[in-house]
């Protein structure tokens, strides 16, 4: 799209100007080739990248329609799909309790002004329901442990920007953007009674969707992981901006001990603990901007002290162009490649091992990667929940789906809704947070042994 100003026929200001940029971005054509490549599982390869720029950087972002009524995604046959919890406003993050409680943190990314309106216009807005964040902690309870919720309960509010949680020791850890807090915990409470304590500051806010901040504890119970993604994309700001970001963090449940655990990691989102080795294991985000097929998101086993390449190289040595005059050549020596290549622009946010008993054999130790969808790819990629299998504890095969349905309309860019977090229910059942379809999905086994059992929701 050409900006004639001259045919305006009054003054035309900055934020005029940055409209209309703005939604010029959103006229891009679809690149050649791009319905395959990231679009498709079978197309996910780490062994053979384009050259950067062998495509224009788009901006397409998804128009979301939420789910119409008796509509569902689609899980393989054998499964069952059904809503868990409806009505939610961007439902981000779940965490379930050792008792069977469900929390899940409502959060989102709050845009003002100027960017407020560009966002608008650019389908942001459409794409992410992006403006006010809820800022609030919701407990979901099973009374008859059937995986049906009869009752939910605003646990937490007034928080900022919640995201991970967790349950240790005593103690309810939430996950702000801005610093990890800590209550005392009582199981069974359906409100939070205690005071907050900020055991640690984090640097808030950051690229995109970088505000999250996820936690794990480490088996033993005597360590925390928090993971922090990059401030920028890829380091425009300097790196001085990027102090304790793009990485792991390890501290003790005090908040005191900070170390980075590893770094180098753009953003670090889902974590667990692979069952058999008890490796660190994360889904990253990679870098935006170099095409359609770049850079491609990945999970990892976490190597302690190790070095993931950000920003100077990506999937191991291969440098960005745009960092040719920093790049720190010893750091790009030793980045280390990644495990496994999910797809580039696919936001692959959550992560979990299945360690459930209810899901047939192939799946027990495997891995669960829900993929919250594209923004930066001239046709969807994304929009899906993907599982890996594992054998030994290694990588066995090729991402396959798992829960799919989530894109109405691949030409016209229109999807139900988008997935992002995850987690495994006492039954053995997986949740998913569908933030964009603000509601939770409840995936369950169907009984092989009573072949009259209803048909999965496919």
């Amino acid at each position: 799209m050409n900006l004639n100003l001259s045919r305006i026929h009054r003054p035309v200001g900055i934020l005029s100007i940055v409209v209309l940029v703005l939604i010029s971005c959103n006229l891009r054509k679809m690149n050649k080739g791009s319905f395959g490549g990231s679009v498709n599982t079978s197309g996910y390869q780490a062994d053979s990248f384009p050259s950067p720029f062998a495509t224009g950087s788009s901006i397409h972002m998804s128009r979301v329609l939420g789910w119409p009524e008796n509509l569902s995604p689609h899980a393989p046959e054998g499964f069952s799909v059904t809503a868990f919890a409806t009505g939610l406003d961007n439902p981000r993050w779940i965490y379930v309790a050792g008792n069977g409680d469900v929390f899940v943190s409502e959060a989102n990314t709050v845009l003002k002004g100027i960017v407020k309106l560009g966002s608008g216009l650019s389908k942001r807005v459409k794409s992410q329901h992006y403006g006010k964040s809820a800022n609030c902690i919701l407990l979901f309870r099973d009374f008859d442990e059937n995986g049906i919720p009869r009752k939910r309960y605003v646990y937490l509010q007034g928080l900022n920007q919640p995201f991970g949680m967790l349950v240790l020791s005593g103690h309810f850890y939430v996950a702000n953007t801005d610093g990890l807090l800590q209550y005392d915990y009582h199981s069974g409470d359906t409100v939070m009674k205690s005071p907050a304590k900020k055991i640690l500051s984090l640097p808030a806010g950051g690229y995109n969707n970088h505000w999250t901040r996820n936690l794990l504890a480490s088996p033993a119970g005597n360590k925390i992981y928090v993971s922090v993604g990059s401030a920028t994309n890829v380091a425009e700001k300097g790196m001085k901006y990027e102090t304790r970001r793009a990485n792991i963090l390890e501290i003790n449940p005090d908040g005191t001990g900070e170390k980075i655990y590893a770094g180098g990691l753009r953003n670090p989102v889902g974590m667990d603990w692979a069952p058999e080795t008890g490796e660190l294991w994360t889904a990253v985000n990679e870098r935006d901007g170099l095409g359609d097929e770049l850079v491609p998101d990945y999970l990892t086993a976490v190597k302690p002290g190790g070095f993931y390449g950000w920003p100077y190289c990506y999937y191991g040595r291969h440098p960005d162009p745009r960092l040719a005059k920093e790049n720190d050549s010893g750091l790009v020596a030793k980045s280390i490649v990644p495990d496994i290549a999910v797809g580039s622009h696919t936001a692959s946010l959550g992560l979990l091992f299945y360690k459930g008993q209810s899901f047939p054999e192939k799946y027990r130790g495997g891995v669960f990667v829900t993929q919250h969808g594209s923004w930066n790819r001239s046709v969807l990629a994304g929009y899906r929940v993907i599982f890996i299998p594992f054998v030994h504890g290694q990588p066995c095969g090729r991402p396959q789906d798992f829960l799919t349905g989530f894109i109405k309309d691949l030409s016209a860019g229109a999807v139900y809704g988008r997935p992002v977090g995850i987690a495994v229910m006492k039954d053995g059942s997986l949740l998913i947070a569908d933030d964009a379809g603000n509601r939770i999905w409840r995936i369950s086994a169907l009984a092989r042994e009573h072949p009259g059992n209803p048909p999965s929701s496919r």
